[in-house]
């Protein structure tokens, strides 16, 4: 029986390296790659196209980015962001995996692989998918210990296609939702990158630009009145917002394994979708309903950075976030300024607000409260914080007292 095993294969160092060591360590007799669409360049598909026939590997493109534009727009509802920017990479490896699992199926594979480190986190969100089925899962680079000088050594032994530039000393991944980039000096902290590591971005400059972003139950549905599918919607604000420079990270995460890395992203219309979304949630959801949601709204982000969006809790979590953004419906304007994507206006026929209400410059509110009705609760506000300070008081005050006597007390024996 031939044994087959499906690698998610990008053509990048990782994974060139993989399918002769498949084949030489794991004794599988045939390696078929799997390439994932989830928006990245095109070139890097030419790329893979012209890796894997030079390597005599069979790839088999699976398009999946309206899959994945639609849980970006899910992460959206939910305000999702881990540690201050978007999930991206983290949200594109389930759907990778799921597609990656579903060929190797098709194809009567026995075994799933990745050219995963054993020290980031998407060998867990590739296996959280994989070991679900009963398939041999294979992480080469992370069982046999690889580092990237050794891989760089060992393609050159084998004469692998691989690219020898920055390629080769960062590690970029590229989706429709973010592009990140690590690796050489952009792992010190201290280190100060250059506008050579930005592609999606180009430096603030004093120019501004104004969108309008139309939103039906939370979702993003229409750009300055054109409506657009989430994969145009997406692609057309990464280009508009990411001229303005809106969208860098730079930031020390702490990833699920412990350790603390430094990782620079970028993500426009991510930061312009995610900034309206909270604006025109802020108009219509109530006090106590925002309060609860920034915990469920956390919660999601965990799981999705841990590539669990499809477990129970989730769910659980997307069903009180369907129901407050049922109301999430209105129009919402930005302003790209100064690397920024800032909310300037929002309107809604859901918006808990009345100008009336909140005027200065009006004194019956809404006919039945006035300005001085405010004075009872005035009076009640902070009332238990003024009796716990007097009481407070009045106890220090004899304590000191007691003290003095018990010290005269004990001078006159």
């Amino acid at each position: 029986m031939t044994e087959k095993v499906a690698l998610a294969f990008s053509g990048g160092l990782d994974t060139t390296v993989c399918v002769p060591l498949l084949e030489e360590e794991y004794g599988y007799d045939e390696v078929i790659g799997v390439t994932v669409d989830v928006g990245q360049p095109e070139g890097e598909f030419a790329e893979a196209e012209e890796t894997a026939e030079a390597l005599g590997l069979e790839v088999h493109v699976v398009d999946a980015k309206d899959e994945f534009a639609d849980l970006c727009l899910d992460a959206v509802r939910a305000n999702a962001t881990y540690q201050g920017y978007p999930l991206g990479t983290a949200l594109a490896r389930p759907v990778i995996a799921q597609a990656i699992l579903d060929v190797a199926i098709e194809e009567g594979c026995t075994g799933l692989a990745h050219g995963c480190t054993g020290k980031g986190n998407d060998q867990l969100r590739f296996e959280a998918v994989w070991r679900d089925s009963d398939m041999e899962v294979i992480a080469p680079v992370r069982e046999l210990g690889l580092t990237r000088e050794w891989e760089k050594e060992y393609a050159a032994e084998k004469d692998l296609p691989v690219e020898a530039g920055n390629e080769g000393d960062w590690s970029i991944d590229t989706n429709l939702w973010s592009r990140s980039v690590e690796g050489k000096e952009l792992e010190e902290p201290g280190y100060v990158p250059g506008e050579e590591i930005y592609e999606w971005t180009t430096a603030p400059s004093g120019d501004t630009e104004e969108v309008e972003i139309t939103f039906e139950e939370g979702y993003p549905t229409a750009l300055n009145g054109e409506a657009m599918d989430p994969v145009e919607l997406i692609e057309t604000l990464n280009e508009k917002a990411g001229a303005y420079g809106v969208g860098r990270t730079d930031v020390m995460e702490d990833r699920m394994l412990g350790l603390k890395v430094r990782e620079n992203y970028e993500h426009p219309a991510a930061t312009t979708l995610l900034n309206a979304h909270e604006g025109l949630e802020a108009l219509v959801l109530t006090k106590d309903e925002r309060s609860f949601k920034n915990y469920v709204d956390q919660e999601w982000a965990e799981k999705g950075y841990q590539g669990l969006v499809n477990g129970p809790l989730v769910q659980a979590l997307e069903a009180f976030v369907a129901e407050t953004n049922e109301r999430v419906t209105g129009t919402v304007t930005v302003r790209f300024e100064g690397g920024q994507a800032r909310v300037v206006g929002r309107e809604s026929p859901y918006a808990v607000y009345s100008a009336e209400a909140a005027s200065f410059n009006t004194e019956d509110v809404t006919g039945d409260i006035e300005q001085a009705d405010a004075t009872g609760v005035a009076k009640y506000h902070g009332f238990q914080e003024r009796l716990a300070n007097r009481a407070m008081e009045r106890a220090k005050a004899e304590a000191v007292t007691d003290g003095g006597d018990s010290d005269t007390g004990a001078n006159e024996e």
